[in-house]
Order: C-alpha cells, then structure tokens, then sequence
C-alpha cells in the first residue's frame, strides 16, 4: 500500500538512500587506519563469506511451469458482506488465482482485548477456496488498534521533532516497544492457529510495507533505550565506542553508554557525528529485522511448512532506513511494491515518459529483492492511476499491460496488484483498482492487467523446462557488489550538493541493462565466482577493509573482471578516513594512487577523453597516477584522461590484468551514464564478449526460454531478435508503451 509524500524525499538525503545490504565485516583493518579495540562479534557483523543463494529454493513453493500467477489484493473488512461472494467469483472469473487478505483489519480482528472474531475472515477464506483462488494471509501488524493504542500511548514512535504519531495513519507502532512487539505475538499467534494449516492459504505476508513510513526513524524513549542496549552488545567497554565513534571531536567523549542518545540533527546547532549516525542507521534496520523475526518464530510453529513467509519491501529509494538483508534469514524470500507513476522517481526522457514511469526503478527494485533468496515477487503492482503523486496521470494506454510482462521478464513468481475493490472512502480515495467503482466494470488499467495475465498464462503450453540461458548471454552476467553502509554514509556525507548516491548506482545498473547483462546484487557473505559472474561492478564502495580487499584480489586471480567505480576505498568501516594516502588499501589492487579529486559547480563541467569519444561531468572527478612497478600483476593502462582544466592529461580511468582477470578503476561519474555504458563495454570487449546497445529505458529480459522486450521511451524500438525468433506477441519493432515476446 503506497503513502509515499513529496516530505520524504526532502528527508532522502539527510538519512541516507536505499538499503542496508550487509553491515560490515570486521570495522577496522589491521593494516590501515586506527589502531582500534574490535567491537565484539554479533549486531554488526557478517557471516564468513560462504552464503550461497540457491535460486532453485523457489521450487519449493512455486511450481514453474505456472510460470507467473496473477493476483489482486481485497479487503472484505472495508465491505458490506453480501458483496465478498460476488467480488471473489469475479476474481476468479477474470483469470485472478490468488487473492490477498488481512493486512490492515487488527481492529476487525480484534475489536477489543482478547476478544478475537475471525469469522468474517473465515467466510472470505471459504469462498476464496469455492472459487479455486488462494490466499496471502497478512499479519496485522503496521495498523494497531485504537484500543491498543489508548491503552499504551508509548507503543507509538516519536518523529525527530518530538511528536508522538498518534492513532488514525498506520506504521506508527514501535519496533523497540516491548509491549507492541508483545501484542503483534499474540495476534500473529492467533492467525497462525486458524489459517496455518488451512489448505488455501499459500503464504504469510509479515506486515506491510514494513517501515516506519514518512517519519523514517523512531526516537521515542524505546528507541532510545534499545539504542543503548545495541552499541553496548557491538563495543562492549565505552573506550571502544569513542574510538569508533572518533568521539575526541567536538568533545563528544562518553564515559558511560548510559549518555548515549540516537544522534538527531533537530536537537543539534552543529550537525551530528558521522560515525554515529552510520550506527544508529544499523541500528533502526536490523530493530525491524528483529520485529519481523519475532512473527516469523511464532508462525513457523504454527503453519504447514508449504506456506512461504514473505514481506512486502517498499521501493527502496522512498525508504532507505530499511534493509532486506537483515530479513534474509527469517523469511523465504523478499518480495516488492512498486508503483511507476509516482512522479518521485526517475523516468524515461521524452514527450511520453511521465505516463510510462520508471522502468529502471523497477528492474533495479526486482533484481535487488531477488539478491537475498534467488527469487522474488511483485506484492503490489499499479493497476492504473494513483492517488499520491505530486501529480497523477493516466498510464499510456498499453502501459499497465506492459509493467505486467516487465515482471515476467525480470522473473518474478507471482504478481499481485494494489488493489481489486476501488476504494469510495479512506485515505486512498481516486486510487485505482482493477474494479471501477461500482465493483462490477474493469477500470482502464484492470483491462489490461486482466489481459496481460491471460496473455501470460497461455504461454504455459509453451513453457519447455529444459531451456537454459544462452551462452552470450551468461557471458555478459554481471554482479553488482552491495553493501548499504556504504549508501548511508555516502548520503550523510555527500561532499558536494550535486552528488546523488541513487543516480550514480543507477548509471551503471542501466549501463549493465543497455549492455543486455542479467545482473544479481551480491553483498559481502557471497563468495565470488568468476564461473558465475565473469563481471563484478562495485559502484562508490566506500568503506572497505583489508579482508574484503583480499577477496576482490582472489577473484580477480581467478578470472573475474573487477570494475571499482569513484569513491571506492575512501574510509574504513566506521566510516572513518585512512591515515594515511587516499583510498590506502585499494592502491596495489588497482595499481594506482588517487592523487586528488575535483567536484565542480553546476555551471561548469570537465570533460574526459575514453575510447575515441569525450564525456562531460561536474559531480566528482578523480585524478590517478598508475604505478610504475605494481606490487603484483600488469601496469595500469590509461583507458581515460582529462582533457580539460588543469589536470588535463592525467589519468581518470585505468585498467589492468592480474592473473587471469582484470581490474578497472573509473574515477568519474559522468553527467549521463554514457562514459559507465563504454568502460562496462569496453571490458566486454577486452574478452570478446559482444554486448548489446540498447537504448536508455528499452528493456530485453531472457525468462524461462521467453525473451520478454519493453519499452519505455517515446520512440519505436528494434527488439533485435535472432534469425529463428518466433514472435507470440507483438513484433520486432516495439512502440512506446508496448510489448514484444518470442522464442528462439
């Protein structure tokens, strides 16, 4: 369910961006840096790295060659009971298998202590399964109940500024509030008892949208004391925290945790501490994680080891305070929302982009909810026009059809739409919904959402289970490397106004697609292998330590082609600058020393000369000497220079062998992701890999022996199929808004 406001994205930069992928491995090296006291094992450690993702784990609950079920969420609380019969015939009438139930109703579940009335929901539950359509059973949680909230007003979090959230919104409980967490037990505990074993029940949905919504943050008196609790387990004596902490700053020194406070930049005249703010950032993800795990324990006694536990993650860019890996243990796999007209996001440039929407944000938010299990699933997707957006346009017709099949193509398991029933009251009011109002009449959206699932469906005949993914393409797989400190700190640090941790990643995630690369996030419990990903990308990878520097070097070795982008290596994992040159422990892996860099204004740019082209940038540009006589491997070549200012001449992106691999170092972030398109290129072509080069927002997927193309930008695009492609729908040239699907 969106609530996304134009507030959040003022807060965007002030509390960092996307996600916390993993939180760091040891937080000091023993060669660089501070010579610190190590933090003890546990709240902000990783696993040794020897996770491995096994995509086939999705067999265990979805049978592939149903290849993608199309489902709608409905909320019989919200109606009159004489419609939920005519409302679920329907669904399953206009080809809808599975239905969505429960997320908001506590207050119907519970309408007063102890007092459980589940009827209503049994009867919904039945008729889903009379009409063959089964059921995501939601917990409650992110809605408490009136009663709940008068009787415990501190169950509720306090925003930055000191205000309570009151009842009447939702995501206002608090994840460091014992007594909610006890309450959300107990309802939990109840639904698992009724509907765990009931055979129409698929799957568990923790929550929704699990956050704490436009606030971000919570600094009630919980969060204040849970805060304590946590950098006492992490530091263990006070004198580690402020060397970690560098507390000598400002005189900030603490000599008991019982000082300590969640750093907030509206009770300061001065700004916060860094090292802080990176904590308790941490801190507030893994509290969450530690929420949804409390409602996974109880409902994995509970229910039929058949039914899958899930959350729906909000896109990530509106809530960067949360983190998918810190759920990755407890859950089955991490599903998504997304909704492309929201106007907050990224779209295609052209006359036709605001009605196509982002189709980067959402292959971004798909490919990154697969990293944690080896597989996703869209929760919520937009069946139309929406209701929050600083303005809320109509899809191009063809649209809603088309973010249907991007999803296909990108793989998910499952895609749900937000909602059936078009809300007539609420705080919702003009969302669409698959149903007009009057609940009989498909919206303009529904249409095409109801066609696009049909159209997916047929191809079920078709499905042949022994279609793998072309050699060329598997040549061309890329593994974007992630670690979310390295987003958060980025953000509290920016350095300059125009850096944009968001746009940067974007730049080589698009030039990965362009590229026609798979491409799977990996965080830092992953061991890399250049079997799997010939090309490993580690855009702005800012915090780093000797271990995590070694193992880029083993892969390496082994016949992994390395690309580091600006930025990378600058601190430790504290957040804390080397004492010593810049980016000290990535010198002898790249070959090079970082000599300065340049941030220019926005009425000035710089320009760099690569592979026979020039490309203009202003963010951030880096100036780097290669080493004349490199502690192990080949010398650096020079694949860029400046070619203005008064750097012009130096070197601004390198590239080297070692062993049987390669490593490439661009210290610029260009203006329009042009340069990123040519280095990713150029190292395709370094091995005689040929890539694709399609254009910005037209997307080529390979799922399941289907290629799926879509097309978000204003002008008619050559799908540039093979010489036996087949087409099932549409054709090789794809119009905006439309869809092309084939087999080769």
């Amino acid at each position: 369910m969106p609530f996304i406001s134009p507030p959040i994205l003022r807060h965007l930069r002030s509390c960092g961006t996307l996600l916390s992928l993993m939180a760091g491995l040891a937080l000091t090296s023993p060669n660089y840096g501070l010579a610190q006291t190590t933090p003890k094992l546990g709240i902000n450690e990783v696993k040794p790295a020897t996770t491995v993702i096994n995509p086939n784990g999705a067999d265990k609950f979805f049978d592939r060659k149903e290849l993608m079920p199309i489902g709608a969420y409905y909320y019989p609380e919200a109606w009159p009971a004489r419609r939920w019969e005519r409302d679920i015939k329907r669904m399953a009438e206009l080809g809808f298998t599975f239905t969505h139930l429960g997320e908001f109703a506590w207050a119907a579940m519970e309408p007063t202590e102890g007092n459980y009335r589940f009827g209503w929901l049994d009867t919904t539950v039945a008729l889903c399964a009379k009409y063959g359509v089964k059921v995501i059973m939601c917990t409650p949680s992110p809605c408490p109940p009136a009663w709940l909230s008068a009787k415990h007003p501190e169950i509720q979090i306090m925003n930055a500024e000191g205000r309570t959230m009151r009842h009447g919104g939702r995501l206002q409980g608090s994840w460091s509030s014992p007594i909610y967490r006890e309450y959300v037990k107990k309802i939990v505990t109840e639904l698992g008892k009724r509907y765990g074993n009931n055979p129409t029940v698929v799957g568990w949905q923790l929550d929704n949208e699990p956050s704490h919504g436009g606030a971000h943050y919570d600094y009630a008196p919980a969060a204040q004391t849970a805060f304590r609790a946590w950098v006492k387990q992490k530091y263990g004596v006070i004198d580690s925290l402020n060397k970690h902490w560098g507390a000598a700053f400002w005189s900030n020194t603490y000599t008991s945790f019982d000082q300590i406070r969640i750093p907030n930049d509206k009770e300061s005249t001065a700004g916060t501490n860094p090292h802080q703010v990176l904590d308790f950032q941490r801190f507030q993800s893994q509290e969450m994680g530690n929420y949804m795990r409390d409602q996974t324990m109880v409902l994995r006694k509970l229910i039929n080891p058949k039914q899958w536990v899930t959350s729906n993650f909000a896109f990530y860019k509106f809530l960067p305070e949360v983190n998918l890996y810190d759920n990755k243990d407890h859950l089955d796999f991490s599903a998504f929302t997304f909704y492309w007209l929201s106007t907050y996001l990224d779209n295609a440039p052209g006359k036709l982009g605001y009605r196509l929407g982002s189709g980067l944000g959402t292959a971004f938010a798909s490919d990154f909810a697969r990293a944690t299990h080896g597989y996703t699933g869209i929760m919520e997707l937009q069946p139309g026009q929406i209701n929050w957006g600083a303005f809320n346009p109509q899809p191009l017709p063809g649209a809603v059809r088309m973010w249907v099949w991007h999803h296909f193509g990108l793989g998910s398991k499952f895609a749900c739409t937000y909602r059936f029933d078009r809300p007539t009251y609420g705080g919702e009011l003009y969302h669409y919904g698959i149903m007009d109002p009057d609940g009989v009449t498909p919206s303009l959206g529904g249409k095409e959402y109801i066609q696009a699932g049909k159209e997916i469906a047929s191809l079920k005949k078709l499905y042949n289970p022994k279609a793998t993914l072309p050699a060329d393409v598997a040549a061309r797989k890329v593994a974007i490397l992630w670690n979310q400190d390295n987003l958060w700190d980025l953000q509290n640090y920016p350095h300059t106004n125009q850096w944009d941790t968001w746009e940067h990643v974007y730049r080589y995630f698009s030039a990965a697609k362009r590229s026609g690369a798979p491409i799977d996030f990996v965080s830092e419990d992953i061991v890399l292998d250049p079997a799997k990903y010939p090309t490993a990308i580690a855009p702005a990878y800012q915090l780093v330590d000797a271990k995590l520097v070694a193992r880029w070097r083993t892969y390496v070795e082994q016949g992994g082609h390395l690309i580091l982008s600006c930025r990378s290596g600058q601190k430790d994992r504290s957040g804390q600058l080397w004492e010593g040159p810049y980016i000290d422990p990535l010198r002898n892996l790249i070959g090079a020393n970082l000599d300065y860099y340049d941030q220019l204004p926005t009425n000035a740019t710089s320009t760099l000369a690569f592979a026979g082209k020039e490309f203009s940038w202003n963010n951030w540009g880096e100036i780097l000497s290669p080493h004349a006589k490199p502690t192990y491997g080949s010398p650096a070549q020079v694949w860029g220079q400046h070619t203005s200012q008064f750097y012009a001449g130096k070197a601004g992106v390198i590239h080297r062998k070692v062993g049987k691999g390669s490593i490439t170092y661009n210290g610029t972030d260009s203006d329009d992701g042009e340069l990123e398109l040519a280095v990713l290129q150029k190292v395709y072509a370094e091995r005689n890999i040929k890539a694709e080069n399609l254009k910005p927002y037209f997307f080529k997927e390979w799922r399941d022996g289907f290629w799926v193309a879509v097309n978000y930008t204003s002008e008619d695009q050559d799908a540039n199929p093979g010489p036996n492609a087949k087409f099932h729908f549409g054709s090789r040239t794809v119009a905006p808004g439309q869809v092309a699907v084939w087999t080769e």
